[in-house]
């Protein structure tokens, strides 16, 4: 457990579960939702391992790059931060980060990723023996009114591989073969989201570079706990998410705020803007999503 005063004058607890304690805290968050709609989320995963194997460039590449790693590792942590519409935390409790069965000797991974997890704390003896089983995760997370729910808020930062992985989770399958079909089933279980990634995007003027921590550096925006841990990060983006939109996103004369702009969009994904040409281009963006799924400054 961390807390920290300070934070808007409250105390912020991060809860951590593993599976001992899983179904009690996922109990406790179908309440919590009920009140606090919006859900901030990060994921830590193993990095990226692999690469499509094809004779040229096609329009999904990046999908395709993002769906041979997701179906061949396992989640790490994900870590889940709730608000209500107007950017007030969850009381008594906001965070929980939850650290899924993950063996080193036994799981694929890229050395460096984990020598970075390591490094921020994270105890891969524990995950070993401790972590949660992700199949009875996804019953948990299944009826626990987060997902298949369009009260529900969805807030992260460039977050393909973050939803990847939920998606597995939920579905117990290997990700969809298309990436039209997965944008499809992600519509249908996560109604509403926002990629604070893709919203920088869309900004004129002053262009927030980097990833999530260099942008709440820049919008004065407070960490609890360790960066490169999901349940950190997820608090950090929801924080970033209420900063940015109150900064640029909000209309001045009525004080309203207007989603389309935004809203269900993926950076890097999709037929939007932000998605790069070419096979170098999406073997980059891979290696670049991993390090701002873990909140790397640039």
């Amino acid at each position: 457990m961390l807390t920290l005063s300070g934070w808007r004058r409250e105390t912020l607890e991060i809860r951590n579960v593993w599976a001992e304690n899983v179904a009690e805290e996922m109990a406790v968050i179908r309440e919590v939702i009920e009140k606090y709609p919006y859900v901030a989320m990060d994921t830590e995963f193993p990095g990226v391992v692999a690469k499509p194997v094809t004779e040229s460039y096609t329009s999904d590449f990046h999908y395709k790059s993002l769906k041979v790693n997701v179906d061949l590792l396992k989640i790490i942590q994900l870590g889940l931060s709730f608000a209500d519409e107007k950017g007030n935390l969850c009381k008594p409790h906001c965070c929980w980060q939850f650290n899924f069965k993950f063996d080193l000797d036994d799981d694929m991974f890229a050395q460096d990723s984990i020598d970075l997890l390591i490094k921020s704390g994270i105890s891969f003896a524990d995950h070993a023996v401790r972590g949660i089983d992700p199949q009875h995760f996804g019953e948990l997370l299944m009826v626990s009114g987060l997902v298949l729910n369009d009260r529900v808020k969805w807030v992260s930062f460039h977050s393909g591989y973050d939803y990847a992985y939920l998606m597995k989770l939920l579905t117990t399958v290997d990700l969809s073969s298309t990436e039209k079909e997965f944008f499809e089933l992600l519509r249908i279980y996560f109604p509403k989201i926002y990629d604070i990634k893709y919203m920088t995007s869309l900004l004129d003027g002053h262009h927030f570079m980097g990833g999530l921590q260099r942008l709440a550096d820049d919008l004065g925006c407070q960490r609890l706990g360790a960066e490169h841990q999901a349940g950190s990060d997820s608090l950090l983006t929801m924080a970033a998410y209420f900063a940015l939109v109150k900064a640029k996103f909000t209309n001045k004369s009525t004080g309203k705020v207007d989603d389309s702009r935004y809203a269900n969009e993926l950076f890097g994904y999709g037929t939007n803007h932000t998605v790069r040409k070419g096979a170098a281009a999406a073997a980059a963006m891979a290696q670049r999503e991993m390090s701002f799924s873990s909140n790397a400054s640039e």
